[in-house]
């Protein structure tokens, strides 16, 4: 079971409904990629948790330490944990006391302590992200290590067209577009992690809110 300590907070990202990207080398993107906007969406915790070590890495006079932080990344990151909450990144592994063997199955069960940079949203939060791509359906908006999925009926107040060779949608009347890069601010408006297969989550957005959309739009109301 995890628990966490000394709770670190840092700033927070964007998000979507749609696919889950995992990318763990550069995950300080995440921070300090497009426009960041709320407050604790990352956070570093300290978190316990168990880990199997398989038999054949069991060696008289090895330790098994030189394992624990590989066989830690791959049991954890990629994932999400009990309260839901993405884990992007682990560090500092250290093993609690003895580990345990089962009878039959040959491996130690190990506790291990270590750091985690999580991902964290909430059902209506207000995110920031950028277009990623333009399908039939609307569009996929990246936010941190997920691609959430804007509707092309959430998009505005306004019938659209969708152009997809040219990754753009545009408003038939207003003439309002978006396409692959431009930033958005959305809205959360269905969120379901699936622990099992992140790649299976689902997040999603709508801009048909005041103070939401392109962010090119939002700076025409202020000028307006």
């Amino acid at each position: 079971v995890a628990s966490m300590t000394s709770v670190t907070y840092l700033s927070r990202g964007a998000a979507g409904e749609g696919r889950m990207r995992f990318i763990p080398p550069s995950f300080h993107r995440c921070f300090f990629g497009n426009d960041i906007r709320g407050e604790n969406m990352y956070k570093v915790v300290r978190k316990r948790d168990t880990i199997r070590i398989p038999a054949e890495y069991i060696r008289k006079g090895k330790s098994l330490n030189e394992h624990i932080d590989r066989l830690a990344a791959t049991a954890f990151e990629g994932r999400f944990d009990d309260q839901n909450r993405f884990v992007l990144v682990t560090t500092d592994h250290e093993p609690i006391d003895r580990g345990r063997i089962i009878h039959g199955d040959g491996a130690i069960y190990q506790q291990v302590e270590f750091n985690a940079v999580l991902y964290c949203i909430e059902d209506y939060e207000v995110v920031e992200g950028a277009v990623s791509e333009v399908n039939d359906f609307g569009a996929f908006v990246r936010i941190g290590p997920m691609e959430a999925l804007l509707h092309k009926s959430q998009i505005m107040e306004d019938h659209v067209d969708i152009n997809t060779g040219m990754g753009v949608v545009e408003g038939r009347q207003s003439g309002r577009k978006i396409g692959v890069g431009s930033s958005v601010r959305a809205r959360v408006v269905s969120l379901s992690p699936d622990t099992s297969d992140p790649r299976r989550s689902k997040i999603g957005l709508t801009c048909k809110q005041t103070g939401l959309g392109s962010h090119d739009w939002i700076h025409e109301e202020k000028e307006d």
